[in-house]
């Protein structure tokens, strides 16, 4: 994940084990390597289908 998303390892870690809320800016870059929303990472929706990107 550090890869596709540039966010450090521990911080990664932190965030999986709860210890840490991620940044607006972590939360899309996540997003973005997984393919799907943030609302979905938000669990505010159950679509993993990620809305369509404005160009």
């Amino acid at each position: 994940m550090q890869m596709l998303t540039g966010i450090d390892q521990s911080d990664y870690s932190k965030i999986e084990n709860g210890k840490r809320y991620y940044t607006f800016e972590q939360c899309k870059r996540i997003a973005l390597a997984l393919d799907t929303s943030m609302d979905y990472l938000a669990g505010l929706t159950d679509e993993k289908k990620p809305y369509e990107r404005v160009k």
